[in-house]
């Protein structure tokens, strides 16, 4: 429900409550976390159970801000007595519009199952620098998964107004703002990995692996940056299919082989695997280009 409602206030051109009911839910969660898990006062120690109650307690919360955002009358989206009757045909629309979603979702992901299996050949070691230097990289990565969301719902309100020519602007401009902001944080990466990584680990034989992923991962982040936002802009537009597509073929045909080619065939190890995930993903910023380009998904019916 967090993530459903919150996509209902970005469709809406309202992400500011979106924010609200994410800070709502993260900051609660962080209070209750050492407060269930250590114990404090009359309230025992839960330890790992703990950190799950605060999750869903915090969420709880953020969900039920979202609810009186919702039932309010002067709000963007208000739900009336009449929109809780059942609409089979919207129903199928959005069935129709999910599964590709979902298996565009699960394609990506699971593509990094493929990616650690051919880490764990080179030893837990690797394994625990590489977690290190995704989290981080992820963790970079949020605010331009945001710019991507809003690109997206511009693209789907630019086109209901019949105005195909302002969403495509609003992508482009997205994605070298978008660029601008990730490069930057890329540039340090690439310059300051061993201290980054050093906040988190000491060990000398799980340090430096996490600053190679950091390195070689990151310094594709200039084609991170347009690939998020284009790609994110066919969905904006209802075309689920080319970015479930593009994920399949650089993810699957394209990643994965050269990662384990790289790695183990050619003998350049786990640097062989950053060095494919970055050139995945700068071949699906290109590819979702040269896509949007041609500009078949103004014409997409939802």
């Amino acid at each position: 429900m967090l993530f459903l409602i919150n996509a209902v206030f970005r469709g809406a051109g309202d992400a500011s409550i979106a924010m609200r009911s994410l800070w709502t839910a993260s900051i609660c969660n962080m209070i209750l976390d050492p407060i269930l898990i250590f114990g404090v006062g009359p309230i025992a120690p839960h330890g790992v159970q703990g950190a799950a109650i605060a999750t869903t307690i915090g969420r709880s919360v953020g969900v039920l801000y979202q609810v009186t955002q919702l039932l309010r009358r002067d709000g963007r989206i208000v739900i009336r007595r009449p929109h809780l009757r059942l609409d089979f045909p919207l129903m199928g629309r959005m069935i129709r519009l999910s599964a590709s979603g979902i298996l565009q979702m699960l394609i990506g992901t699971a593509s990094w199952i493929g990616l650690i299996r051919v880490l764990t050949h080179f030893g837990s070691d690797v394994v625990a620098g590489y977690t290190i230097g995704i989290r981080v990289i992820i963790f970079a990565l949020l605010p331009a998964w945001g710019l991507s969301n809003a690109a997206a719902t511009m693209v789907g309100q630019n086109l209901g107004a019949k105005k195909p020519d302002r969403a495509e602007k609003a992508v482009w401009m997205a994605s070298y703002y978008n660029m601008l902001v990730l490069g930057a944080i890329g540039l340090i990466f690439v310059i300051f990995a061993p201290q980054i990584v050093g906040m988190f680990m000491q060990d000398p034989e799980i340090t430096p692996w996490g600053v190679h992923c950091l390195r070689y991962v990151s310094a594709g982040f200039v084609f991170f940056a347009y690939g998020m936002v284009v790609s994110n802009a066919f969905n904006g537009a209802g075309d689920t299919w080319t970015p479930t597509w593009l994920n399949f073929f650089c993810f699957w045909v394209w990643e994965l082989p050269l990662a384990w080619g790289l790695a183990r065939t050619l003998g350049m190890g786990p640097d062989g695997v950053f060095i494919a995930i970055a050139v995945a993903f700068s071949t699906m910023a290109i590819a979702s280009a040269v896509l949007f380009k041609r500009g078949n998904w103004k014409a997409k019916a939802v």
